[in-house]
């Protein structure tokens, strides 16, 4: 399988993803394709091959082999990889749509844009987002569930013991190195884990943000209708307004004679 496409086409999704998606992506590709193609693979290569039973009985080996492992961990892998980037997918088409969208609304309305910002995490591509990160841990847990519930935990013992048919009795069956498979399980576990603990990190800081802003937009608005509502009347009329006209403010260190002065002058400007 080409893995490189697959990192180029999710590649994207990095513009709109928050610190904590650009750490899960880091993780997947980094820790878990790298792994499963450069080093997991080759281990259980020779798998099959070198599963022997202390049996010649025709077919014995073959039986044992599909009972005890119904599904082989590279390709559960595989499929557990596919099931948790594809999610990513639903983000990368849900920006292309919005840019298509717009482009045909700013030549229809002479250069105007219905988004500002058609990457931005609002509306309905926020949902997206959150929807595809509950389907990353979901497929993440669902497959670490599989994997535990058809081998009965993740350790893989040396001896198998299998009495299937057309094996004569209960016989002995060896699987090639079990302690680096037993290794390489844990870590794609461990791994596995920490990728559901970063979308669980990113969910709660979404959600976080989220609630943060409703709640600054109502406090301002509730700011802005306690403004309205008290805002407050003058006490009482300005001084001026009690004021007459004609007045004018007198020098208290004018003489009697210079007042009957201005007086005088007043009444003949008014005449």
């Amino acid at each position: 399988m080409n893995w490189s496409g697959l990192e180029a086409l999710l590649s994207g999704v990095n513009k709109y993803s928050t610190a904590f998606g650009r750490v899960w992506l880091s993780m997947v590709f980094v820790f878990r394709v790298m792994v499963f193609v450069v080093a997991a693979q080759r281990v259980w290569a020779d798998d099959n091959k070198d599963f022997d039973c202390n049996t010649r009985q025709p077919g014995c080996s073959n039986v044992c082999y599909d009972h005890i492992f119904p599904i082989s961990h590279i390709r559960l892998w595989a499929l557990q990889l596919i099931f948790v980037t594809c999610p990513s997918l639903m983000v990368v088409g849900h920006v292309k749509f919005r840019e298509s969208k717009d482009m045909k609304y700013t030549s229809s309305h002479n250069g105007k844009h219905l988004y500002a910002h058609p990457g931005k995490k609002r509306g309905g591509l926020w949902w997206t987002y959150l929807c595809s990160l509950v389907f990353k841990a979901g497929f993440d847990a669902g497959f670490l569930y599989v994997l535990y519930y058809i081998y009965e935990g993740y350790d893989l013992p040396r001896v198998y013991k299998c009495d299937m048919e057309p094996c004569p009795n209960q016989v002995n069956c060896y699987i090639s190195r079990p302690t680096e498979k037993k290794l390489f399980t844990l870590f794609m576990v461990v791994s596995s884990a920490v990728c559901i603990l970063m979308c669980i990190c990113e969910m709660v800081y979404l959600i976080f943000k989220r609630v943060q802003k409703f709640i600054l937009k109502k406090r301002e608005a509730d700011r802005k209708m306690f403004v309205e509502s008290h805002e407050m009347a003058p006490l009482s009329q300005p001084r001026s307004m009690y004021r007459s006209r004609t007045s004018s403010r007198v020098d208290p260190t004018a003489s009697v004679q210079n007042l009957s002065n201005i007086k005088a002058e007043e009444k003949t400007s008014k005449i």
